[in-house]
Order: structure tokens, then sequence, then C-alpha cells
């Protein structure tokens, strides 16, 4: 671990020295590739350079201990005894820094909600399950903006596209892909009859311009009027745009925003993203071990948490959580799950790094 640590930390004085260059300012993809290499690597250089500092300090309290003068002797004990058990979990937290990282942790994400088996019920629930995620972006200072809606008549949503932009959010998100099942009983229910219910929730990590090129000549472009609340402005102007991918069979479609070139930016954000996730998926397939060093397998069609109205439980099914607080959690409190999900997951890939 330690040679992997010195060849880190000079790898990273030279990525220090390369942003300070010219060169590098006078290229804006370099000096952002760089930038982000000094993100990357910042956190373990700094804990690093910390075990140094405290192995240092043990060792010069190793010669004292020796020096013969009983006062000396005494303070140098004292210091043995600090930096000891210091240096045994500095060891442990670098530990876990050298675990291969999500390259797509720092980004941003779309994320996609679609109602599933139950109809209206279903439809409902994705509604409560976007103002969840809404509520939670809100309590740690992520911006969301909602680029696609499809509303029913009752208030729900068949489906629901948004973007969550703020440091980290795919790492915050990302595990929260899959199928989400509620159980209560509908407004509509005159018995008092318990009905389950789906929704299927995707996390993309949002994909920029320099990691897919699109051709325009892909892409056929589509304009319309928006429907929905909004007024006669929506009504009579063509601000909605539809994406059509010719290569994939993709089909985007915004109309979110009054103006025609903000729907024809948010559409051709999700068109990359959409690409750059099955470009993805494409590739984990050929790594299958490595999908399950993960919290669950990331597959869509994997049920991930019931939502129990009578109980008022929440039970994620990956590492048997369960909580009793459902008002709380739907109302975007469910920062204490995704940090047990993230200690798992962490736990999991230390276990498999041991085991190889």
């Amino acid at each position: 671990m330690l040679d992997k640590l010195k060849e880190a930390e000079l790898y990273y004085s030279g990525v220090c020295h390369k942003l300070s260059t010219p060169e590098a300012l006078t290229d804006p993809s370099e000096l952002r590739r760089l930038m982000q290499e000094e993100k990357k690597l910042s956190p373990i250089i700094e804990k690093y350079r910390e075990y140094k500092s405290v192995t240092a300090r043990l060792e010069e309290a190793l010669v004292l201990q020796g020096e013969g003068d009983p006062e000396l002797q005494e303070l140098a004990d004292e210091e043995i005894k600090l930096c000891r058990p210091l240096i045994e979990e500095l060891k442990k937290e670098l530990t876990v820094l050298l675990l291969p990282q999500d390259p797509n942790d720092e980004k941003n994400v779309v994320v996609e909600i679609r109602a599933g088996a139950g109809g209206e019920e279903a439809a409902l629930f994705a509604y409560d399950l976007y103002r969840m995620y809404s509520m939670y972006a809100s309590q740690i200072g992520f911006k969301l903006e909602t680029a696609y809606v499809n509303e029913t008549e009752l208030g729900g949503y068949k489906e629901i596209s948004f973007t969550v932009e703020g440091n980290g959010a795919y790492s915050r998100l990302k595990y929260e892909s899959g199928v989400h099942r509620v159980q209560r009983v509908p407004d509509t229910e005159s018995q008092g009859r318990i009905h389950t219910s789906t929704v299927t929730v995707a996390v993309l990590p949002e994909a920029e311009e320099v990691e897919l090129e699109i051709n325009p000549a892909d892409i056929v472009v589509e304009t319309m009027k928006s429907s929905g609340a909004g007024g006669q402005h929506i009504n009579k102007t063509e601000s909605a745009v539809r994406l059509i991918h010719k290569p994939s069979g993709m089909v985007i479609e915004c109309r979110e925003e009054r103006s025609q070139y903000k729907n024809r930016d948010k559409a051709m954000k999700l068109l990359r993203t959409r690409l750059y996730d099955q470009m993805c998926r494409e590739q984990e397939g050929k790594l299958a071990d490595a999908r399950r060093t993960q919290v669950g397998t990331g597959d869509r069609s994997e049920k991930i948490r019931t939502y129990n109205f009578p109980q008022r439980r929440v039970t994620d099914h990956r590492i048997g959580y369960t909580v009793h607080t459902l008002d709380a959690f739907l109302n975007g409190n469910i920062g204490g799950l995704i940090d047990a999900l993230a200690a798992a997951d962490t736990a999991e890939k230390l276990k498999n790094s041991g085991e190889k």
C-alpha cells in the first residue's frame, strides 16, 4: 500500500505542476482533465501526508525513549501511546481511499421514474417518489430541474425525467436504481383492501460532450406545441422538442421550458446521458465480476425497497435496513439509508479486495 501511495504522491505533484503551465492554461480539455485528477487525488494525498507526519513523530519518540532521561522517556511514552493507534486508524482510512472509485461518482445525474404495475396507484406513488427526491435534493443543496412529465388526471406520473446537479450527486443517488414497491390502501378503494404497486427508478450519470460525441446527422428534430398547464403561451408556441436518434431508435421529448432552445438543450443532455448509460452497461456486462462487489446489481428489474403504509415501514431488501418512519422518509429524510448503503458497498469492496 505504501508503494502505491508514494507513486500517487509523485503523480499528484506532477499534476499540480502541470496545472500552472501555459500549455494547460491554454488547453481547456487538458486543464479540465488535470483539475479532475487533482480533485480525485487530493483527499488521498492529504491523508497520506498526515500518515507520514504521525509516523515521523512516532520514530522521533522511539529515539527519545532510548535517551535515558526520565522526563524525556515519559514524554516519549505518551507520544508513542498517542501515535500508534492513530497510525492504525490512518492505515484503515487510506485502505478505503485506495479502493477503486466509481468514475461517475462526482457527476450530476438524470433520474427517470416510471409507474409500473398498479395503474393509477402506481402513478400516484411515482409522484410521491419524485417529491421525496425533490425534498432530499433541497435538504443537501442540490439543484433539481424537471425535463419531462407525463401526468395523469389524478395528479400521478406515468413517467417523469429530471436532472439533479450537485457535487457527488451520482454517489448519493446511484443506489436508488431499481424497483420500488408500495403497499397501501388506495383512496379509490372502498373496501379498505391493501394494494401492491411498483415504480421503476433509473439513475443515470449525466454524460458530457467530451465523453460522447453524437453525429448531428443521426438526429431527427421535431417541434410541437406543449400541452398541460401554462396558459396561452404553451398553446400557441411550438416550444416542445422531440429528438429521434436513428442508430439507437431512442426518442427523447422535452416540453417543460417555454423556450424551444432550452427544451432542445435539455433533450440533448438526456439523449447523451442515455447513450452513455447504454455504452457503460455494455462494458459492465463484460465485467460481471465487478458488479458483484456493489450493493445490489444495479439492474432496474431488481426489487430494492418496500414502502408499507399500514405499518409505516420502509425496508431496503439489499442490506436488510428497516425504519418505521415512513412519513419522514417520504419527506426527503433518506440520508441515513443512503449512508448505510454506501457503507455496505465499501465493506463489500474491502472484503473483495482482501480475498484477492
